[in-house]
């Protein structure tokens, strides 16, 4: 069943353009031209009831603008979408008792109050019962393990920590649809998997749908199993993330610095791409190389300090898809479209 449907989705700004130069700047002000940029062109897809979607792009690419209309913050120019049975920018307040949001640039929690009592103030704004508020808390404290810094105050959490407290307070009125932008970003690795294995418990232990939008290629391969690739206002690619994986994600970069000189390595499926005193970053074709052997092999060679292995940047598999596909900027493309013949 869809929980969520979109068709012809269309949100068209109005601005205005600035003239160079003072006598420019005054027309401007007494007789502006404004000109029409749309974010959001026509987009059509739909989301069943406990999926993971991730919804990734580019900056500018229209994610952000699809997700206020979608929770009701903004009006579309044109096209229809229903959110849990209701049109979102007219039903705004009673669908915000069902979906939950966490933004990784803005809190919802109190800058200078402890999370405790943020907690009590969105359990007043959700009016939810005293006892049903209090079990509920104690399950999520539990499952976030955010008990040791309840009591201390918001600006004095680092990121993990605060990140952990936002995913609890998005979900204490248990939504069931939880909209996630960037929840790991600043993260370091141990804390993001943690976050991560966290969202996953929420999806497969409470049913919640997941609508994630991140630039890290590592939370789209780990929490979800279907990406939405918009840019330029418009879906260029829907399809499982196993078939972006084997199409796109074919490669890692491995970060190193070396206890010994640098002395080359040679490796098929493995490329120098850059080298300065004992730090190397090498990309590993994993078609053609697993990391483990490239890794087997790096140790054989040398003492290791320090190792980071990484995802290519999200930018570079849009402009894969892009390149592989030149007639993807206005038609959605489907998975198997874009599939290796």
């Amino acid at each position: 069943m869809s929980i969520i449907t979109v068709n012809n989705l269309t949100k068209v700004f109005t601005t205005v353009e600035k003239q160079p130069g003072f006598r420019g700047s005054l027309r401007s002000l007494f007789k502006p031209q404004h000109s029409q940029v749309e974010a959001v062109k026509g987009i059509t897809f739909s989301i069943a009831d406990g999926e993971r979607l991730a919804f990734i792009g580019p900056n500018g690419a229209g994610k952000s603008t699809t997700i206020k209309m979608l929770v009701g913050i903004l009006y579309p120019s044109q096209g229809q979408a229903q959110v849990l049975g209701k049109t979102p920018w007219q039903e705004r307040q009673a669908l915000s008792y069902q979906i939950g949001s966490v933004f990784g640039q803005k809190s919802q929690l109190w800058y200078h109050l402890p999370p405790a009592d943020s907690f009590d103030l969105l359990a007043h704004i959700y009016e939810l019962e005293p006892f049903a508020y209090r079990e509920r808390l104690a399950e999520l404290v539990e499952i976030f393990e955010v008990e040791p810094y309840l009591n201390t105050p918001v600006r004095k959490l680092s990121l993990g920590q605060r990140m952990r407290c936002e995913i609890a307070a998005s979900l204490l009125h248990r939504p069931r649809i939880l909209f996630l932008d960037e929840p790991t970003i600043g993260l370091d690795v141990v804390v993001k998997q943690r976050i991560r294995d966290l969202i996953l418990h929420l999806n497969q232990e409470e049913g919640v749908t997941i609508f994630l939008t991140s630039h890290d290629a590592g939370d789209v391969e780990v929490l979800c199993h279907r990406a939405m690739v918009i840019n330029y206002g418009a879906v260029i690619y829907d399809g499982g993330v196993n078939d972006l994986k084997h199409t796109y994600l074919r490669t890692k970069t491995i970060s190193l610095k070396l206890g010994t000189p640098w002395r080359g390595f040679e490796f098929a499926g493995v490329s120098l791409l850059k080298q300065k005193g004992y730090g190397v970053k090498l990309e590993v074709d994993t078609d053609v190389a697993s990391i483990e052997s490239v890794m087997a092999q790096l140790l054989s060679q040398y003492t290791i300090v320090d190792i980071n292995i990484d995802n290519p940047p999200m930018e570079s598999i849009i402009a894969q898809i892009y390149e592989r596909t030149p007639e993807s900027r206005s038609p959605a493309v489907s998975a198997s479209s874009l599939a290796v013949e």
